[in-house]
C-alpha cells in the first residue's frame, strides 16, 4: 500500500484517506492504484460494511497532478488508454454495494470533486469547496463527472458548474444537494463516524442491492425497475437478516437496525 493513501478500521468501517498534503492530495499513477487496490479490497472484505474517504491536512482532493502530467510525454493513445483505465475501479466504487461516504474538509477539485460525487453521501465542513476545474486548463471533466453530476444536480445546473470552472462554496453546495451536512472541521471524522456505525446493524446485502436499482434507476424503465425490484426483493425475504429481524419484531424484541436518524 501506498504512503500516500492510509486505511484504518474502525469496527465495520474502512476509512481510506489520501495523504500527501505536499501535493493537497492530488493524484498521480502511484496514488490512483493505491485507492483502486483500497476500494477493491473494501469490496472483497466481507467484515467491511461501510467505507469512509477522506484527505488530510485541510484538503480532500486538488485534482490531478499537473505537475506529473506536464512531465509525461506519452503519444495520445497512450493518454487516451490511461484515462480509460481509470473507470474499471472507479465503477466499483460508484457501485459498491455498500454505503460510502466522504469527508469533505476544504477543496475537493477536478477529479477529487468527482471523487467526492462518486460516495453515496458527502459531509463537508464551512472550509469545503468543490470545483471541476477542468475548463481553466482546457479540458474536459473526467473519473465520472460527465455521469455523476448531472445526477445530482441536473443538466442545466451541472453545465454552468462545468463550463464556469467556479468555486462552490458549503452553503451553495448543501442548496444544490451535492452536500449531505456540514460540521465544524474537529467534527468531521467523528460524525462521517457516526453516519458509518449507523449501518454496522443493517443488512449489507439488502442495503447493496437498493443502491445497485438506484444507481440505475435513471436509465430505465418502470417495467424494468419493476423486475429488478421483484428479483432484489425475493432475495431479501429470504435471507437470514430478514428472518431474524420478523422473529425480534414479532416477540417485542428490538431490531438491529432502528434506521439512520440523520446527524
Amino acid at each position: 500500500m501506498s504512503e500516500f493513501v492510509l486505511q484504518e478500521r474502525h469496527g465495520a468501517t474502512q476509512v481510506i484517506r489520501l495523504n500527501r498534503p505536499e501535493r493537497r492530495n492530488a493524484f498521480d499513477l502511484e496514488v490512483r492504484a493505491a485507492l483502486a487496490q483500497a476500494v477493491l479490497a473494501a469490496r472483497d472484505d466481507s467484515d467491511v460494511k461501510v467505507l469512509v474517504i477522506t484527505g488530510s491536512a485541510g484538503v480532500f482532493c486538488a485534482g490531478g497532478d499537473l505537475r506529473a502530467l506536464s512531465e509525461a510525454k506519452r503519444p495520445i493513445h497512450l493518454d487516451r488508454d490511461r484515462i480509460r483505465r481509470l473507470h474499471p475501479w472507479f465503477r466499483e466504487l460508484v457501485n459498491l454495494e455498500k454505503p460510502v461516504i466522504a469527508a469533505v474538509d476544504g477543496p475537493a477539485f477536478g477529479a477529487g470533486f468527482n471523487l467526492a460525487l462518486a460516495c453515496d453521501f458527502i459531509i463537508g465542513t464551512p472550509r469545503t469547496r468543490f470545483c471541476a476545474a477542468f475548463g481553466r486548463i482546457g479540458l474536459v471533466p473526467d473519473l465520472g463527472g460527465f455521469f455523476l453530476l448531472p445526477r445530482i444536480v441536473g443538466l442545466q445546473r451541472a453545465k454552468d458548474i462545468v463550463f464556469s470552472a467556479r468555486e462552490i462554496d458549503a452553503d451553495e453546495a448543501m442548496r444544490l444537494g451535492i452536500l449531505h451536512s456540514v460540521v465544524e472541521p474537529d467534527d468531521l471524522m467523528s460524525a462521517a463516524l457516526a453516519m458509518a456505525q449507523r449501518y454496522h446493524h443493517a443488512s449489507t446485502e439488502a442495503l447493496g442491492m437498493a443502491k445497485n436499482i438506484l444507481n440505475r434507476s435513471f436509465n430505465l424503465d418502470q417495467d424494468t425497475l419493476a423486475e429488478l425490484e421483484s428479483a432484489a426483493q425475493a432475495i431479501a425475504l429470504h435471507s437470514p437478516y430478514h428472518a431474524q429481524a420478523v422473529e425480534n419484531f414479532l416477540n417485542k424484541r428490538p431490531l438491529a437496525f432502528q434506521g439512520d436518524t440523520g446527524l
